[in-house]
């Protein structure tokens, strides 16, 4: 990907999503961390894949533990409080811009 341009996503972290395609589809969560460079996002929850990690410390334990794997951002979408899964918009009111939900025009937060 060149470097020199930036891709904006509509989703933030801490957004509650639903996921859209995939093997965890149909299922819900909350956004934990959004990788804008890679294009990912990794859902509370969600998309769990077995790593095996090394203890570091005396008081750590190793083994094989799972953890959160990243999903791409096209195969989720932002869930509306009022109305479900929604596309989102942007309305600018009194020079300040906002995200809203495109089916009921609701302000999300």
């Amino acid at each position: 990907m060149d470097k020199s341009k930036k891709i904006k996503y509509k989703l933030k972290k801490n957004d509650q999503v639903k996921i859209i395609s995939g093997k965890n589809i149909g299922n819900t969560g909350r956004i934990l961390k959004l990788d804008k460079e890679k294009g990912t996002v990794i859902i509370e929850g969600q998309n769990l894949v077995k790593k095996a990690m090394r203890q570091k410390k005396q008081t750590q334990k190793g083994g094989i533990v799972e953890i959160e794997a990243g999903i791409k951002i096209s195969n989720v979408m932002l869930v509306c409080k009022k109305c479900g899964p929604t596309r989102i918009g942007f309305v600018i009111k009194d020079d300040k811009k906002s995200r809203i939900c495109r089916k009921c025009r609701e302000e999300i937060a």
